[in-house]
């Protein structure tokens, strides 16, 4: 908007050195460019669509009984954040390096962050375009999240998922104590990237599934064996081996035998216990002695 009064003959507007408008004349092609108004006080041009090559200054020259006068505005473009490149996902083995990039355009330039999306990250991992990783461990595994912000509108965000590979650790197996003719089950808990592979092996023989009397299930992080009427042959050691490209592992268990303690009926006193017969006896003795003496003393 340029402001004029009643001493002004001419207007005109000017980009730099280029005439946009004199007058009502419209001297520029650029359909975008419009004027709004030429009044006796106001002297208005529009601009549709701003790009950011319409970013510069801008000059109303007026021409008055006197002399001329001009007027200068600049136009500042702001431009959102947009992320234009980003890593793709990756899959790393543990102690190797890995480096992310994430390029960002905005007016003003961007602020790029990485975030580490876990409940163990505090804070901001990188606040820069790279972010780099040397000797990874599994717990940094995950998603990583690049933020773009310039405060012109919301900060734009992308992830990159960083996959970290390692050899099978075996968290839990127990051994277990099962009755003859009951059902028994051994289970052994691993955690790998890739998902681990099971086998059990008695001794040096290994299970297979459909084995008689024996189940196998394997899941991606525990494989459960199964027996499901254990006999006097089933006890004994056994081993479960986990294992993936990176390597493998074992843990041994032992599936043993687990009597079930047999229930005496209480006999009353003076009663023989089979399994201590002498201490019952006794215990009958002693209170058997006091009841006799007294049916003695009541006949006198």
């Amino acid at each position: 908007r340029c402001s004029v009064d009643n001493r002004v003959t001419r207007v005109a507007w000017l980009n730099r050195s280029s005439i946009l408008y004199a007058g009502n004349d419209k001297w520029c092609l650029d359909p975008r460019v419009v004027l709004l108004a030429n009044t006796k006080t106001q002297y208005s041009i529009q601009i549709q669509d701003v790009d950011v090559y319409d970013e510069g200054p801008y000059t109303c020259s007026v021409q008055t009984d006197n002399h001329p006068k001009t007027s200068r505005v600049h136009l500042i473009v702001q431009v959102s954040p947009k992320i234009t490149e980003i890593s793709s996902d990756i899959s790393i083995n543990e102690g190797g390096n890995v480096s992310l990039t994430c390029i960002a355009t905005g007016r003003p330039d961007p602020t790029i962050t990485w975030r580490h999306i876990s409940p163990r990250a505090v804070g901001f991992v990188s606040e820069d375009e790279y972010l780099e990783i040397t000797g990874i461990t599994r717990e940094q595994s995950g998603e990583y999240e690049c933020s773009a912000s310039n405060d012109v509108a919301a900060p734009v965000v992308q992830r990159v998922k960083v996959t970290v590979n390692y050899p099978p650790y075996i968290s839990d197996a127990k051994s277990t104590g099962v009755p003859v003719g009951q059902k028994g089950i051994l289970q052994c808990e691993a955690s790998a990237v890739p998902s681990a592979e099971f086998q059990w092996f008695k001794d040096d023989k290994r299970l297979a599934e459909g084995q008689k009397g024996l189940k196998v299930e394997n899941e991606a992080f525990f494989s459960r064996l199964t027996f499901f009427n254990v006999s006097e042959q089933d006890y004994g050691n056994y081993t479960c081996v986990a294992s993936n490209q990176l390597g493998n592992t074992n843990a041994s268990m032992i599936l043993y035998e687990e009597t079930t303690p047999a229930l005496t009926p209480w006999k009353g006193p003076g009663a023989v216990h089979d399994g201590n017969n002498g201490a019952w006896r006794r215990a009958g003795a002693a209170w058997l002695l006091p009841l006799s003496l007294a049916n003695l003393l009541l006949k006198f």
